[in-house]
């Protein structure tokens, strides 16, 4: 099967004309509804690229808040989240009121005696950046031009990754062959009901969709909320969810809701000073921007699924969620040739459910870590973007982490955004270059190296590891095309032909054991 065509440079032309309507309303999206050589041209990028091949605009006017939450500027937070903690990191998602007991982080202790780290407190400026001091990083700041990508991938390099395809002819976007941007796909497709089919075999818990994701707008699933393994209302996870990292002071480095306007800002840090991270890509801002997501991953980054429209999943239909997960993981295909073997549910919103479902398509979840004590290692360097918190306070929160995470006999993964120009500003100038020169010295890891899986297991068109993901026992693979054809398969490096893996959860809970020997123990 051919695969579908790659743009370099497709989405210049909507970087400046779009990068304030998605500063200001992304969030409204985010919560509204339920090893080779590459051929590389250096050259400079001065004009965009013709409409022809460019989606439109994503314009839908923001629906009302999930029930039970507040914002003094409207916007909603994540699902359960507060402005304000004692700790200055962000306790579980509807804190202690559901009457659900927090599920320590695998590898963790409660132990008060911390490892001597650098004294506390923000740099003053960022350096030669062009980046303002901390406290001026704000909602209302100045903003910056986007960045574009200066570098043409041309169809046919090969990217950093041994066994996976060459890059594809250029991607050429045509409306009727994609959802609509930011909304939950319709359900009654030839690609949903295609991608259906990878759910026979597995056993898919049934548990109710929740009300809107969070913990105040669905009490009764709250209260039931340890019995369905709901991350949102404790922080319950299983085996099979990716928490941490199996080394101590190692840090995955992760950003999400991507790629935006500022992207190319946060990659060229990125690569000034070696770094690798995993970006967690909305679909709709990849057929948006895919030069920015060609440039990731020829770069040596992650790529990795964060749905169509980040929706909270546990609010939706399997369905829906299938749709969410498969558009996504189809234009990904489109633009880089590859089919993730991970996903990150937005806000962290899995259930035993939708962990199933993304199971069964062959993506592993990554989450993020937290503490005993219910601290989670999420910046809040979005409610900077919703005007809740300045730089200074996101800053802080960043400390009081790095502060938890010399307490944990495990690394740790944390929580950031490139979505915004504040987020990434706060992560060039100031969260980044404090983690390099932090004490005791951390070691800034992609996830997928963090906790020790070649780069191969990331991608079905180079997997040969026949236990991450597992395999459809069903079908015989993953039909990522939808079109009723299995295009690849995991464990055999891709193949659509051969024997295969069936399931086995048990087998591979005992892979992810590096994650933390404690897990079992804890859950």
């Amino acid at each position: 099967m051919k695969l579908p065509a790659l743009a370099v440079l497709t989405a210049l032309q909507l970087a400046v004309a779009n990068a304030e309507h998605h500063r200001r309303n992304h969030l409204n999206r985010r919560q509204d509804t339920t090893t080779g050589s590459s051929t590389l041209s250096t050259t400079t990028v001065e004009q965009p690229p013709t409409t022809s091949s460019l989606p439109p605009v994503a314009t839908p006017p923001p629906p009302p808040p999930p029930p039970g939450t507040t914002s003094t500027t409207g916007l909603p937070p994540p699902p359960g989240a507060t402005t304000s903690t004692t700790s200055g990191a962000a306790p579980p998602p509807g804190g202690t009121s559901s009457g659900v007991v927090t599920t320590p982080v695998p590898g963790a202790t409660t132990t008060t005696t911390s490892t001597s780290t650098t004294p506390t407190g923000p740099p003053p400026m960022a350096t030669g950046t062009g980046i303002p001091p901390l406290e001026q990083i704000s909602s209302g700041m100045p903003t910056r031009p986007a960045a574009f990508p200066t570098s043409v991938y041309t169809a046919g390099a090969q990217p950093p990754v041994s066994g996976v395809p060459a890059l594809p002819t250029a991607f050429v976007f045509q409306a009727n062959e994609w959802p609509q941007q930011d909304r939950v796909p319709p359900v009654d497709s030839v690609e949903v009901t295609a991608w259906m089919r990878e759910l026979e075999g597995f056993h898919i818990p049934d548990l109710s969709p929740t009300a809107d994701g969070s913990c105040g707008g669905d009490p009764t699933a709250a209260a039931a909320a340890a019995e369905r393994g709901w991350w949102t209302c404790g922080g319950h996870v299983r085996s099979t969810d990716i928490v941490n990292c199996p080394d101590k002071f190692t840090w995955g480095v992760s950003f999400d809701d991507g790629p935006s306007p500022y992207t190319q800002y946060l990659l060229n840090y990125l690569d000034e000073k070696d770094l690798s991270a995993t970006f967690f890509v909305v679909g709709s801002r990849v057929i948006e921007r895919p030069a920015l997501v060609v440039e990731e991953y020829m770069k040596g980054h992650e790529i990795s699924v964060h749905t169509w429209s980040h929706r909270p999943l546990t609010s939706l239909t399997t369905a829906q969620v299938v749709a969410e997960l498969g558009w996504t993981r189809k234009a990904i295909k489109t633009v880089l040739g590859v089919t993730p073997t991970t996903m990150r549910p937005p806000f962290g919103d899995i259930d035993d459910r939708v962990r199933a479902i993304s199971m069964a398509m062959g993506m592993v979840p990554i989450m993020w870590s937290r503490t005993p004590s219910g601290g989670v290692f999420d910046t809040n360097d979005w409610m900077v973007a919703d005007g809740k918190v300045n730089g200074t306070a996101s800053f802080g929160t960043f400390e009081t982490i790095l502060q938890n995470a010399t307490q944990m006999e495990t690394g740790f993964i944390v929580l950031q955004h490139d979505l915004y120009e504040t987020t990434v500003d706060l992560a060039v100038g100031f969260t980044l270059p404090h983690a390099l020169e932090y004490q005791p010295r951390l070691n800034l890891l992609p996830i997928g190296q963090c906790i020790k899986k070649p780069t191969t297991d990331l991608y079905l068109e180079s997997n040969t590891n026949k236990t991450f993901p597992f395999t459809n026992s069903s079908l015989g693979g993953v039909d990522t095309d939808g079109d009723g054809e299995v295009d690849v398969k995991s464990g055999d490096g891709g193949s659509n032909s051969g024997a295969i893996a069936s399931f086995d959860i048990s087998a591979f809970g005992s892979l992810i054991a590096l994650v933390g020997a404690a897990v079992a123990s804890l859950l």
